[in-house]
């Protein structure tokens, strides 16, 4: 594939070139074992689990049904593998702080089981979220993300904590709340399939972040981009009042925004989805929605056209069809990649990291739903929200022929 071009403004994200030395309320400027009396506390900040990537790779990303993803052959596409161009980070003692991710949202302990949940059986026990799915997908392609959220102080949120840590995701804006439990997500399969979700997270720490959470992260951690999803907003008002706050942080620091609008109906109306992400709109740049969900966002006759005179980018996923880019300079598509379907929960988090990913990496539109059609494709490939998401290395592995055995 050809090198690829510069591109217009307002495409890809605008990374400074130099950024300014950091102000004393850097991330890093925190004690190394604070302290609380509070009922609601931080973890300590470690630089070294926190800030650096766990791996230099990087990767492409697919949408996914519960179907067989349809076709495109990766040989000769070395962008999805090549070095992420680094970027510029303030530094503190000679470790780099800059982050090129912030985002938000609740993560849950979840349990799956490959069948009908209430006959018992086996169990797996692991770490669920859009947010922090997208924080790992981002990590394991080698770039510096962080998620904001809370979580109970108990075994679940210590198990949130470390699983985030242990990807290489910063947890410092991570707050333990003593009033609160970890929320839990069940997953069960009553039909080959089929999975079935059963929530367990009213009046969780998750539905505790606040505005004045999301704002300190924000001005602290000076990121290249934010992240939401229309999830954070369901969970309850104080949430909903921390997502806006986040975005309209985002927008006076000149901060690019995206947003997934990852509609649930097991946590609001399509009515009360449309009155809170509409509010968010005026200041997204770039908007992830499945084909079924733009009615949410605009009551236009034409929403991809009525969404791009605020917003520069437009991506719809359409499972085994793959993904459309519309901008004001016109459509992309690429097609859904051929991979069998294990499990299709966390595909369209899998696209959104492999997006942003070649997003951060200033690569064209079509490379960058190229590299998200591939990390989709590793995604649905194994169960799990993250468990299978690739690193740059990984990325290679799609040009070999289904069934190869690499000895």
């Amino acid at each position: 594939m050809p090198n690829p071009q510069p591109t217009s403004p307002g495409d890809p994200l605008d990374v400074e070139a130099n950024p300014q030395p950091s102000s004393p309320g850097d991330p890093l400027d925190v004690e190394a074992n604070p302290q609380s009396t509070s009922d609601h506390h931080r973890e300590s900040a470690d630089p070294v689990t926190d800030v650096q990537p766990t791996s230099p790779a990087d990767q492409p990303t697919a949408t996914a049904d519960r179907h067989t993803i349809s076709t495109r052959d990766l040989q000769g596409s070395s962008h999805l593998t090549q070095a992420p161009t680094p970027s510029p980070a303030v530094t503190t003692d000679g470790v780099a702080v800059r982050l090129e991710v912030l985002t938000l949202g609740e993560a849950m302990v979840s349990i799956r089981s490959k069948a009908t949940m209430r006959l018992g059986g086996e169990a797996h026990l692991s770490v669920a979220g859009s947010e922090s799915n997208v924080a790992i997908g981002l990590a394991r392609l080698g770039h510096r993300a962080a998620w904001i959220g809370a979580v109970g102080n108990d075994e679940p949120g210590r198990l949130i904590q470390r699983t985030l840590r242990a990807e290489g995701v910063d947890t410092r804006y991570l707050r333990f709340s003593d009033e609160s439990f970890t929320g839990f997500i069940a997953f069960d399969q009553p039909a080959h399939d089929i999975t079935r979700v059963s929530y367990h997270r009213r009046g969780s720490a998750g539905s505790t972040l606040t505005a004045d959470e999301c704002i300190r992260a924000m001005e602290t951690s000076q990121p290249h981009l934010l992240h939401v999803t229309g999830i954070t907003p369901a969970l309850s008002p104080e949430t909903r009042l921390a997502s806006l706050a986040a975005v309209r942080a985002a927008t006076a620091a000149g901060v690019q925004v995206s947003l997934d609008v990852n509609y649930r109906a097991r946590l609001w109306s399509r009515a009360d989805a449309a009155a809170a992400l509409r509010e968010l709109i005026p200041h997204i740049h770039t908007v992830f929605a499945s084909d079924d969900e733009l009615d949410i966002l605009t009551d236009a006759t034409d929403p991809i056209a009525d969404l791009l005179t605020s917003a520069a980018e437009v991506v719809v996923t359409a499972g085994s069809k793959g993904a459309w880019s519309h901008t004001t300079s016109g459509t992309t598509h690429r097609p859904a990649l051929p991979v069998t379907v294990v499990d299709s929960i966390g595909a369209g988090d899998a696209f959104v990291a492999g997006y942003l990913s070649a997003t951060l990496d200033h690569l064209p539109i079509p490379a960058r739903l190229e590299r998200a059609t591939a990390t989709g494709a590793f995604c649905v490939g194994a169960y799990g929200d993250w468990e299978s998401l690739p690193t740059r290395e990984d990325l290679t592995l799609l040009a070999h022929t289904h069934g190869t055995a690499l000895r």
